[in-house]
């Protein structure tokens, strides 16, 4: 082999080496673009100890990302407790106290970061203002002419307007309702919290007074929140986009009982209920249209949503308040109607009104109220007897956060579910 000839291997094993490494490179930071690896593949973060908050009946307690904050209201009052100092380290107390409907709507921690996003309701002070109108086209009088004038300039009328402006009031919503983002230090430190407003592009003026939020879920790979708010009878499906905008989703006369936001690309996959027609449905935006797009995932009545999470739509059956069937569909960037399901578990359990539903970072389904906790993975079901006054799980499935009455205090205990026997 001459000297030319090896040169030429060379330079080829050399340059589909750095193909290879090239081509690697890239697929890993496609992967992260798409959300297919880095936190998906990272395990939930658990821990395992016990704090004293101070006082009793608290309620909707959610535990932070890192496991080191809890959040809960108490007396209308939202609280932040850090669980290794042992503190409260923020409060939000309600503009009114006669006034149970303002206040601190509903919130929730980001699934990624210690940041709790929540929706703040006040009074507007100016919900009535006065304006000045004025006349569409002038007002036309004209001068008497007197028969016996002899002065010619009197011969023709003379024409004379009338601009002077009206009052009138203009009727706003009474109500204000704000986005805030609440972003906890390393709960090591002593910094406070940074509390932001994020206003709307519109100024909340889609939001009715009295609304209670009912259900709030985050996509925050595309900056998305969903939630439905009902006032009285009427229950309204709301979108805030990246820029805050708010946009209505929902249909006249729909009811959503339950929904989960995709966490890769941002589609809502609702239980959907038009008279008698009940089916899961996805809304997705559609960018060559500009506007969002239904799609019809199942119309068997029995089917519930049951969360999103990397690359899978979790669907429950349920019949006669028993959980009997969990199957799997794939959560595409482009959704299609009326995709195949697979079949993930087969079996019986206790699903009501007040039965409370997780999909895990680890891909397993948590049933829970407040006696037993029902966890299915690969297949295999697990019961857990819970101990607490109450019990919640976080947002993730990997901790169980109980609470039990001590006193004038509430003992608050973490572990990690899957060490439950």
């Amino acid at each position: 082999m001459n000297k030319k000839l090896r040169t030429l291997i060379v330079w080829i094993v050399v340059s589909l080496i750095l193909q290879f490494g090239g081509y690697s490179l890239l697929n890993k930071q496609m992967e992260q673009v798409l959300g297919t690896s880095g936190t998906d593949n990272e395990p939930a973060i658990t821990t395992k100890f016990e704090a004293t908050v101070p006082g009793t009946g608290l309620s909707n307690i959610q535990v932070s990302y890192a496991k080191d904050y809890i959040a809960y209201m108490e007396n209308n009052v939202l609280k932040v407790f850090n669980l290794k100092k042992g503190t409260i380290v923020f409060e939000k107390k309600p503009p009114s106290a006669q006034d149970q409907t303002l206040g601190v709507l509903n919130y929730q921690w980001l699934p990624d970061r210690n940041i709790l996003l929540y929706f703040y309701a006040r009074k507007n002070p100016n919900a009535v203002t006065t304006v000045k109108v004025y006349p569409a086209k002038p007002e036309v009088s004209t001068l008497t002419i007197s028969p016996n004038t002899e002065d010619p300039k009197q011969e023709k009328a003379v024409p004379k307007t009338s601009l002077q402006p009206k009052l009138e009031k203009r009727y706003g919503n009474p109500q204000l309702t704000e986005l805030y983002s609440l972003e906890l230090p390393d709960s090591d430190e002593d910094a406070a919290p940074d509390d932001r407003l994020n206003p709307f592009e519109s100024g909340s003026k889609e939001f009715p007074a009295g609304g209670k939020i009912e259900n709030f879920v985050v996509s925050p790979v595309t900056n998305l929140m969903y939630l439905t708010v009902k006032t009285g009878s009427k229950q309204q499906l709301m979108k805030i986009d990246v820029m805050k905008k708010v946009s209505i989703l929902s249909q006249s006369q729909e009811q959503i009982d339950n929904m989960a936001a995709s966490d890769r690309f941002g589609t809502l996959y609702i239980d959907s209920k038009l008279g008698a027609l009940q089916q899961i449905t996805a809304i997705q935006y559609d960018t060559a249209l500009q506007k969002n797009k239904r799609y019809t995932i199942t119309k068997n009545a029995s089917d519930r949503i049951l969360g999103v999470r990397k690359g899978k739509v979790y669907i429950g059956e349920v019949t006669n308040n028993q959980l009997v069937k969990i199957k799997t569909t794939s959560d595409l960037p482009d959704v299609k109607e009326n995709p195949s399901f697979k079949t993930e578990w087969e079996g019986s359990i206790p699903f009501n009104p007040n039965t409370r539903t997780i999909t895990g970072a680890g891909g397993q389904i948590i049933v829970y109220d407040n006696q037993k906790a029902y966890v299915v993975k690969d297949g295999h079901l697990k019961e857990v007897t819970l101990q607490g006054d109450e019990n919640y799980c976080s947002a993730d499935g990997a901790e169980l956060i109980q609470l039990k009455k001590k006193g004038t205090s509430t003992l608050v205990k973490l572990q990690p579910l899957e060490q439950l026997p």
